[in-house]
């Protein structure tokens, strides 16, 4: 099963849960009348026609395959190792022990003081 539809199906089961509750007895039957008619409808009939046309169609095949790929593959442990490497790398330990002492620096300390205010700042505009 795809992300997307776990995403789907959990989103689907919290729908009906709220759906069951006591006191929304006539929201309820409104809302499963209307998304019974949406998946009755040409439209919806359409849509999930698409959707596992997609799901079960060799583009479909092949994107899933990718993604495990990516996730899983050989691809992924290079990608991992190269960036392992960088970090560890003499340069990455300069790189870090710069962006260190910027940080603790009086220059950096002003800088994220003028961040915090502009910050501060909008969320004082957003409120009003």
């Amino acid at each position: 099963m795809t992300d997307h539809e776990q995403q789907f199906r959990g989103w689907w089961a919290r729908l009906v849960a709220w759906l069951h509750g006591e006191q929304r007895a006539g929201a309820t039957r409104k809302a499963k009348a209307a998304l019974q008619d949406v998946r009755a409808s040409e439209a919806g009939r359409k849509a999930e026609a698409a959707l596992r046309d997609l799901r079960q169609g060799e583009a479909g095949r092949k994107a899933e395959a990718a993604l495990r790929d990516l996730r899983e593959g050989e691809a992924r442990r290079k990608a991992r190792e190269a960036l392992q490497d960088l970090r560890d790398s003499d340069a990455g330990r300069k790189a870090r022990d710069a962006l260190r002492d910027l940080r603790d620096s009086e220059a950096g300390r002003k800088a994220w003081a003028a961040l915090r205010d502009l910050g501060d700042g909008e969320a004082t505009r957003d409120k009003s």
